[in-house]
């Protein structure tokens, strides 16, 4: 029999793989045509639950299978925040108490007055470092937190939002450590990713590595490549010192969890790996509970995370975005869902979300790293196409 030639190969690997419910198969439907839209070697996952039952889990691409661990960027925003909820849910974290009340360090340079409450609505405008962070002290979130504690603030706390894209993970772990003695990541493996069962992790133990693809480099048109070069910002702009631009070695974001130095570290704000069905198993265990264990959150609780705290324009992003507390306010980004859903996507165009007006916990996983205008209405079309069939 003739060897398959390459132009099969590569068919075959994008066979979507999986199942879904009964009543869930145009999401089926719905990932497959995003395929066929895509260039190739275009690999990614998808999963869901409803009311903590598993109704998605497929999967397609090169190398891609449903347990795939890839870096999800600032997908690992929501992990770190979930932490918080449930600390301030049982009382040892109060959301006005000044973040210099649990660690004195950080009262410098006009920020004592910075509450938890500021810190994790990105208002307290601490989003990066004079002169940046070497790669080995953003893999670790006690090193980013030290260098930041004397920082004057790019802005004066409170009067305007900004992205902490690479720190806030750093900042509130901080206070995380200083209140229990126990880190963010420990925590987090204790308290929620273990008794759970959730295929994602802050900090990826070795055994794991086997299942790691890399995160592939941007593959942009020749119009996406004008449109990055119009768009380019200097490195100490305020947006390029949040992305670490205004380092002697500047950050290449899509090869930041290609780095095991990263993967290993965890850090809060982008370290995390996981598979989709570890995105959405996390929201499904915040918002329903999953394997016979109750919510994480009260309902109290997921609604004051989810309640907006700063919404117009980010002075970092230069776009409008909408915060909750340490988690995006997804009914403002994907108005079909339900006010109080709230989440975080990530960099490459994963996405993972809890929308608790249907029971629904969504994560969207892809390998390669994706032109910043593709990848929202791809994660919105899947996302409502679930939305839809929960609704049906």
């Amino acid at each position: 029999m003739p060897s398959p030639t390459a132009a099969q190969e590569t068919a075959q690997e994008t066979v979507v793989r999986g199942t879904v419910a009964e009543g869930y198969e145009g999401v089926r439907e719905e990932f497959e045509a995003t395929f066929a839209e895509e260039r190739a070697g275009h690999s990614a996952q998808l999963a869901a639950y409803v009311d903590g039952e598993q109704v998605v889990d497929l999967w397609g691409g090169p190398g891609m299978e449903g347990d795939s661990l890839t870096g999800v960027f600032s997908s690992t925003k929501g992990a770190a925040h979930l932490v918080v909820a449930l600390l301030v849910q049982e009382g040892v974290l109060d959301l006005d108490r000044e973040v210099a009340h649990y660690w004195p360090e950080f009262a410098a340079a006009g920020k004592e007055s910075v509450t938890l409450r500021d810190l994790l609505a990105h208002r307290a405008g601490v989003v990066g470092a004079e002169g940046g962070f070497t790669l080995e002290e953003l893999a670790d979130d006690r090193a980013i937190a030290e260098k930041l504690a004397g920082q004057r603030p790019h802005w004066r706390p409170g009067t305007a939002f900004g992205y902490h894209a690479l720190v806030i993970g750093a900042l509130t772990g901080e206070v995380v450590r200083r209140a229990t003695g126990r880190t963010m990541q420990e925590t987090y493996e204790e308290r929620i990713r273990a008794p759970y069962g959730i295929d994602f992790y802050m900090g990826l133990p070795e055994e794991h590595e086997p299942r790691v693809l890399d995160i592939q480099p941007m593959d942009p048109t020749p119009g996406q490549k004008r449109a990055l070069l119009e768009g380019a910002f200097g490195p100490r702009s305020l947006t390029g010192i949040a992305f670490n631009l205004n380092h002697a070695r500047p950050t290449v974001l899509e090869d930041l969890p290609n780095h095991r130095v990263i993967r290993a570290g965890g850090p809060a704000s982008v370290g995390g790996m996981a598979s989709a069905r570890g995105l959405a198993r996390m929201y499904a265990a915040a918002i329903s509970g999953v394997g016979g264990k109750e919510a994480l959150l009260t309902p109290a609780t997921a609604a004051d995370f989810a309640q907006i705290h700063s919404v117009g324009y980010d002075v970092v992003a230069r776009q409008h975005q909408a915060f909750g507390l340490g988690f995006g306010a997804l009914g403002d980004k994907y108005p079909f869902l339900g006010a109080r859903a709230f989440g975080h996507g990530g960099a490459a165009g994963s996405q993972a979300f809890a929308d608790p007006s249907n029971g629904l916990a969504f994560g969207f996983n892809r390998r390669r790293y994706g032109f910043r205008d593709d990848n929202d209405p791809q994660v919105a079309r899947l996302a409502r196409a679930v939305a839809e069939a929960v609704g049906r």
